[in-house]
């Protein structure tokens, strides 16, 4: 079993920083405001806090509840519309013709989406049969687990929950994957947790679909589960909101679902529901 270093716990990350994003950030890194932009940090700070106005002062399956019924109003995106979004939404701020792919932390051309050994296609953070709900309009397509990766290390990746430990992944550095579990870079460890928090708040059982939950389990198979919630609560504080994950939160809420993803904007209410 690999145990990871823990980093200190960065709390109460501002939610101004999404406006602040500078063009030459890299994934990974983080989020730096500049002096002159103090009024459009105000601006983003007031329209966040308007967007979750529902849940002040809330904890627990309140909150949670609360959550669920901010972020369930949204555009939804086509299967085959997600391709063309991920090139936007995970494009590498040092490269606008290339995208981030999420496990390999690889710049890849956004052309070389596809099937092929060396392309990149849409990688479900959720894996799509932990619910069964496939690629239909709704979590099957929703940008806010869909990432980039390449074809080889998304079939490595398969359906396992993710936990710690493993054998280390070809082309994806500092990635590691065993017979139950995959376990990312460090880099995104935490974007992966909040992705799966985000899936387990908007997808409570309507829309036709079922209702996703977090637990503390592998090997959940079809069930319409995923696991580990103990390291993703970890990773979640080990892996603060970035410059990239930020950017991303805001672009698929001002260009694609108009819905946003609570954990990024308020990782501290992690703890406060699970």
């Amino acid at each position: 079993m690999k145990i990871s270093p823990r980093a200190p716990w960065v709390a109460g990350l501002a939610v101004a920083t999404l406006a602040l994003i500078p063009a030459t950030a890299s994934a990974g890194s983080r989020a730096t405001a500049a002096p002159h932009a103090d009024a459009a940090a105000t601006t983003a700070g007031a329209s966040a806090d308007a967007y979750y106005a529902a849940a002040e002062g809330k904890t627990g399956a309140a909150l949670k509840t609360a959550l669920h019924n901010i972020i369930k109003t949204q555009s939804k995106v086509t299967y085959e519309g997600v391709w063309n979004a991920l090139k936007v939404t995970d494009q590498d701020p040092a490269n606008p013709n290339n995208v981030i792919l999420v496990y390999s932390g690889r710049s890849q051309s956004k052309s070389t989406n596809g099937g092929g050994a060396n392309d990149w296609n849409r990688e479900h953070v959720w894996a799509k049969s932990h619910g069964d709900f496939g690629t239909a309009t709704g979590p099957g397509t929703d940008l806010h687990h869909l990432r980039p990766e390449d074809v080889t290390v998304n079939s490595t990746r398969g359906n396992k929950d993710f936990d710690m430990g493993g054998s280390p992944v070809a082309e994806a550095p500092g990635s590691f994957t065993d017979s139950d579990s995959f376990e990312p870079r460090d880099a995104v460890k935490g974007d992966v947790a909040r992705m799966l928090l985000y899936m387990a708040v908007r997808y409570d059982g309507g829309d036709g679909f079922a209702n996703l939950e977090v637990n503390d389990k592998v090997n959940n198979g079809s069930a319409p589960a995923i696991g580990r919630i103990s390291v993703l609560k970890q990773w979640n504080q080990q892996d603060p909101p970035d410059a990239f994950e930020q950017r991303r939160n805001q672009v698929i809420f001002d260009q694609f679902q108009h819905n946003r993803n609570p954990f990024i904007d308020h990782p501290e209410w992690v703890n406060s529901i699970w």
